[in-house]
């Protein structure tokens, strides 16, 4: 705050692009662990990384993501769009782990 001024300094406003919503890992998350789907790392772009993300299943339909807690808090929130991306490449990624069955001929 500059001296005698007692209103804050107005931050520059930015756009971040998200390019790139790379899923670097998965872990599917053993059952009897809640709604949790999975544990998960993603890449938004070539400058921001995500580790220990959990993506989880809402009763009330849909998905939501968490990123993990630091001194009993929130390290991260996401908005509804940006948490619709990245379930969907989550979700996509944990697909393309199972085992595909080949039906018999």
């Amino acid at each position: 705050m500059p001296v005698g001024s007692s209103q804050p300094t107005p931050q520059p406003n930015f756009q971040l692009e998200i390019t790139t919503l790379q899923i670097l890992r998965i872990t599917p998350e053993p059952p009897g662990n809640g709604n949790v789907i999975a544990r998960f790392d993603i890449a938004l772009n070539d400058d921001i990384r995500l580790f220990g993300l959990r993506i989880t299943e809402r009763t009330a339909g849909g998905y939501s993501i968490y990123g993990p807690n630091a001194h009993g808090g929130r390290t991260v929130t996401f908005s509804y769009n940006l948490v619709d991306q990245m379930a969907r490449a989550a979700l996509a990624a944990l697909e393309e782990q199972k085992p595909h069955v080949k039906a018999a001929a």
